[in-house]
């Protein structure tokens, strides 16, 4: 069995497969895999500034990227985490939900949560707002009820300044592709359970490369109820759906 394949055994139960309505083939997700890739579209004219187009919510978005920097670059994860928010949009009703979203990039995800009703705080790091905020403003600006907000937030850095646990209650968490080769698996950690109150939803979509991404789950679960919503297992990606344990005052968080 190789790696991929221990990897997807090792986080999905059996039951999870029993359920998924996958069409049949190789590895049983060909057709709705096709269905959300198929959401981006490439610009029909050369412009001087280069862009991306996607298909969300009815709405087409446009998005800069900057090749230059991975946290400015639409990945899969981010398409899969939209398609979810969108075809679950009568499920959860994420109208006047208050939601954040970590390493938000180049803002699609924080984009759709925005045209489905929700009050969207996109964050990421302090190079990365110029064009997050640009990729707001251009694709929301007078198109939905809250037009999303972007922020800095470097992860486990000033967490209770700049996000004060009285002051800020999230309804959800939304994080895609935030897991990965990185040495700062620690303080995402500390960045989630900041964030993250007693009703507070995480859903986050994560891309399996290496060992050390399965590492993460297994200490992220000690301190959050961990739930597998849906599985892609030709694009190597997990949809989780994540509430808070309780836990026990002043105990640490590490994920190492």
């Amino acid at each position: 069995m190789d790696s991929k394949s221990t990897q997807h055994k090792h986080l999905v139960s059996n039951e999870f497969f029993q359920k998924s309505n996958h069409k049949e083939g190789q590895n049983g997700d060909e057709e709705i895999v096709a269905e959300i890739m198929g959401r981006c579209f490439c610009p029909s004219l050369i412009t001087t500034r280069p862009w991306e187009g996607f298909h969300f919510v009815g709405q087409e978005i446009k998005i800069t990227e900057a090749t230059d920097s991975y946290g400015a670059v639409v990945w899969p994860s981010a398409l899969v985490l939209c398609h979810f928010l969108e075809t679950n949009a009568k499920r959860y009703n994420w109208t006047d939900k208050n939601v954040i979203e970590i390493g938000a990039g180049t803002g699609l995800v924080s984009i759709v949560a925005s045209f489905l009703g929700a009050r969207v705080t996109a964050t990421d790091l302090p190079e990365l707002l110029g064009n997050l905020q640009y990729n707001l403003v251009k694709n929301t600006k007078a198109r939905c009820k809250h037009e999303p907000q972007a922020k800095e937030l470097s992860w486990g850095v000033d967490l209770e300044k700049n996000f004060p646990r009285s002051q800020c209650q999230f309804d959800y968490i939304l994080a895609a592709d935030v897991v990965y080769h990185h040495p700062y698996l620690d303080e995402l950690l500390l960045t989630f359970d900041h964030l993250c109150k007693e009703n507070t939803t995480i859903i986050w979509a994560m891309r399996f490369r290496q060992e050390k991404e399965n590492q993460f789950v297994d200490t992220f679960q000690k301190l959050f109820k961990l739930e597998v919503i849906s599985d892609f297992p030709s694009l190597s990606i997990t949809l989780f759906k994540s509430k808070r344990r309780h836990r026990v005052q002043g105990s640490p968080v590490t994920a190492s």
